[in-house]
């Protein structure tokens, strides 16, 4: 296989995991075959205080999710790992060896580096930040090569043009994260009220939306549908849609390139994030109304608040507890519900943990889509 087969296949599977994330582990292994490593590492995480900033992470070794790797770094590797503060440190997308993020003499004592990278394969891998929406930061590690000689120019080059279609993939879960709507289909995010959604055809015309696309569209104060296309309001805005339209559903054979950016509203302060991401279809059917890409359209101001005291009653949080998981499920990091409550930002970070703790849960998403989901609860519920 051709190395640019071998991109295509990663890219055009990361498109598919977009919406079904139990995809990951396949997508992992077309990665490794591309790559020519012995496995790799996803953690997305939206502040730097361990744990609790974790909204996801995924060790995968020959295409299978290693949970015991996960397990044993988080919860005896992670909190004394030497490399993580220069990992955060890291300029977006610059693709260093983990060796070069230890000292020389870290590498000889590191219980991390020597005990759980040389059972998880990863002592000679690579490493790399990227900027994630929101303040957050996407990590990735490559494990070690498969090639005893190590890293050949071939391999960095083929994990930097991955890099921009990871970063995609990871947006794009995000976003979907934040409207309680990762793994979910096409179809279900037509009645999905937290999250803008829009379907595009082959030649890129308006399909089906969901309530909230439909009326940004009858506003058309920010996007609108011109003829069945879909436009930005802002001139500016409405070329770098384009751009994105165009890159989702491109002639044939042309690689398909998913895309984000932010667009402007008419009067408003505060700009829509939009996503664009293609669907993977065989190009050579014979029918043009297929579905080709899709868009996603969040309001960075459309949170959805639920009753602290609801929380309390439901979930067994105290009150504290319970602000603090409201705030969370409003998409804010630790380091924002510090600042808004007055509190230290370790004092949140310990509310985090035994918030965690008490769901059962080890990541902040888990606990915003456990208080998300009380959100059609009346509170009535409260009343004896």
């Amino acid at each position: 296989m051709s190395q640019q087969d071998a991109f295509e296949r990663v890219v055009a599977s990361l498109h598919e995991a977009t919406l079904d994330d139990s995809l990951w582990d396949r997508t992992s292994g077309l990665i490794d075959d591309a790559c020519r490593s012995m496995g790799n590492q996803m953690v997305f995480c939206d502040d730097s205080a361990g744990r609790t900033g974790v909204l996801f992470a995924r060790f995968c070794l020959g295409g299978q999710r290693h949970t015991e790797a996960e397990f044993e770094y988080y919860n005896r590797f992670f909190a004394t790992d030497e490399h993580v503060p220069r990992l955060w440190q890291l300029p977006d997308s610059r693709i260093v060896p983990v060796t070069d993020l230890f000292s020389e003499e870290e590498l000889k004592t590191s219980p991390t580096y020597n005990e759980g990278m040389a059972r998880s394969h990863a002592q000679n891998s690579l490493r790399v930040r990227l900027d994630g929406p929101d303040n957050s930061h996407i990590f990735w590690s490559i494990g070690d090569p498969v090639d005893t000689d190590g890293w050949s120019s071939a391999q960095t080059d083929m994990i930097a043009r991955l890099l921009p279609h990871f970063r995609q993939f990871a947006r794009v879960q995000y976003a979907l994260g934040q409207a309680e709507a990762i793994g979910t289909s096409l179809g279900a995010l037509q009645d999905n009220n937290r999250i803008g959604f829009i379907q595009l055809d082959r030649g890129r015309r308006i399909g089906a939306t969901n309530d909230l696309a439909l009326a940004l569209l009858r506003q058309s104060d920010v996007l609108f549908d011109e003829d069945g296309m879909l436009g930005a309001r802002v001139p500016k805005d409405n070329e770098t849609l384009q751009r994105l339209v165009a890159r989702a559903i491109p002639p044939y054979p042309v690689q398909s390139a998913g895309g984000s950016m932010r667009v402007t509203r008419v009067n408003r302060i505060t700009p829509l994030a939009l996503h664009v991401s293609p669907v993977e279809k065989p190009e050579t059917d014979f029918h043009p109304q297929r579905v080709a890409a899709f868009v996603l359209i969040v309001d960075p101001r459309r949170k959805t608040r639920v009753d602290p005291e609801l929380v309390t009653a439901m979930l067994g949080l105290t009150s504290t507890e319970s602000e603090v998981a409201v705030m969370l499920a409003q998409g804010l990091t630790v380091r924002e519900i510090a600042k808004a409550s007055g509190c230290e930002r370790n004092t949140i970070r310990w509310h985090v943990w035994n918030i965690c703790g008490k769901l059962g849960v080890t990541r902040q998403i888990e606990v915003a889509q456990m208080v998300l989901s009380l959100s059609d609860l009346p509170n009535s519920v409260l009343k004896p």
